[in-house]
């Protein structure tokens, strides 16, 4: 069956407008504010104890947080640590490895990795040599699926590194690279502490080619300080230029009285919020011109790029770094803070240093909290899925894998729904539920009926909520 929705977008400023509001990403069901402090290494340990022998069992994908950047971008929301110390990444290092080991001692290494995503901070911040070491120590740790096979990708900054580094990271075996840009306006850079020359980002590209990468991809930011839709234009057109296999355009949000970097920010300076969605208008009428697909959310895609192709064929996955071409496998991910999936729960480790450095030096996986999920949350997360990633739902299809008659078990959410259908928002049979054109960039709207959590209080004090707005 092809799954292929319409890459039409309906852009209606003013429905947009009104329905915008805070909500979920929705890169995993529960969200991550709904973890609970207390679920530690010995319940995580018990789920991979239920998973069955490591032969039988989902293939992996790994994520690893690389924290230390060498400046700080003021926009950034990150979990981030800014040094110039090389000390540090080199101790940190160290744990790192020790995390990934207990992590293969627990989980079996008979499993074989088909996907691995070095995110940050800065992952090149590690030196080459450093990136060698930590490669061997994942392959002496796990089995990895042929390069053919495998999606094996690296965040990288264009100031950090060379087109030397950008060869060696293929050879240490990444094939698909993401690169930051945010905005080639030098004024905009300058607002962001983050000064970037055009050419830098281009010379990457071409060495990222000339090495035989798979799939490059290019985010950008719009609503950053002193954007203007012209500003934007500009910008895209060198983008479309570059002709990036994939590009990620995120919504800035500002939201200072939570992330300190961004109070350097000057408020009189940001667009507003007419701007912005003007700006990203802009953004979608000349990536599809380009012929980009619109995947969903902020996320663009040459027809031929497997993002696209991945959708298609009704295997597109949301998990905590976006959309996934890898919808069968569990997520184990190292590092502070990192988020796993695996089997039927969320954990997440530890977002200061010192304290993860302090489980690992107790002998555990410094897991801090987490959550597992019940039956009801399995049924709701699939179909938030599939309304994130292909725009439709088979009603039959979820009867089917659940065990459960559609229309009785969502009877309050379909009622909620047809308020969003007399605004042309979707379609709605007995047989499937269809995102429109007009639709599709309020899909987490849509997909905020079926959590049961959203907007009811949040007995989790450690965690605040940090929604950005819908558009």
């Amino acid at each position: 069956m092809n799954h292929t929705p319409t890459t039409a977008v309906d852009f209606d400023a003013a429905l947009i407008a009104k329905m915008s509001q805070q909500g979920p990403r929705y890169t995993s069901y529960p969200t991550a504010d709904r973890f609970r402090a207390g679920y530690g290494h010995a319940e995580y340990a018990a789920v991979v104890a239920t998973l069955g022998p490591a032969p039988q069992r989902l293939p992996l994908s790994l994520y690893l947080h690389i924290p230390f950047c060498e400046s700080l971008c003021y926009y950034c929301a990150c979990n981030k640590i800014i040094t110039r110390e090389r000390d540090k990444a080199a101790i940190y290092l160290t744990y790192l490895k020790r995390e990934i080991s207990m992590q293969a001692a627990l989980l079996g290494r008979d499993q074989q990795v088909e996907q691995l995503h070095l995110g940050g901070g800065t992952p090149t911040y590690l030196s080459d040599a450093q990136m060698d070491e930590l490669m061997a120590h994942l392959r002496a740790c796990f089995g990895f699926a042929g390069d053919r096979d495998g999606e094996y990708s690296i965040e990288i900054d264009p100031r950090t590194v060379d087109a030397d580094r950008i060869f060696s990271l293929r050879r240490q075996g990444f094939n698909r690279i993401s690169l930051g840009v945010q905005d080639f306006d030098p004024g905009v850079q300058e607002a962001v502490n983050r000064i970037q020359p055009e050419a830098l980002t281009l010379n990457a590209i071409a060495a990222a080619r000339a090495a035989g990468f798979r799939s490059i991809s290019i985010d950008l930011i719009y609503g950053l300080p002193r954007q203007t839709l012209q500003t934007m234009d500009q910008t895209l057109h060198k983008v479309v230029a570059a002709s990036p296999d994939r590009i990620s355009i995120y919504n800035y949000a500002h939201m200072p009285q939570l992330f300190k970097s961004q109070r350097l920010i000057i408020d009189a300076e940001l667009p507003s919020d007419h701007d912005k969605l003007a700006m990203l208008g802009l953004c979608i009428e000349r990536l599809t011109a380009a012929g980009y697909v619109y995947i969903g959310m902020d996320h663009f895609a040459k027809p031929g790029d497997e993002l696209a192709l991945a959708q298609q064929s009704g295997q597109l996955h949301r998990n905590f770094q976006g959309y996934s071409t890898h919808a069968d496998t569990d997520m184990v991910s190292c590092g502070v803070s990192a988020i796993s999936a695996v089997g039927r729960s969320y954990c997440q480790n530890e977002k200061s240093l010192e304290r993860y450095y302090a489980g690992l030096d107790a002998g555990h996986l410094p897991v801090a909290r987490g959550i597992a999920l019940t039956r009801d949350d399995v049924i709701r997360r699939d179909v938030i899925g599939r309304l994130m990633c292909d725009f439709s739902l088979s009603v039959r299809s979820v009867e089917h894998a659940h065990g459960i008659e559609f229309a009785v078990y969502f009877e309050k959410e379909l009622a909620r729904l047809r308020e969003f259908e007399a605004d042309g928002l979707l379609t709605m049979s007995d047989a499937a539920l269809t995102v429109t054109a007009r639709g599709r960039l309020l899909v987490r709207n849509l997909c905020m009926v079926f959590d049961q959590y959203f907007g009811t209080p949040n007995d989790v004090p450690l965690q605040r909520m940090r929604y950005s707005k819908t558009i």
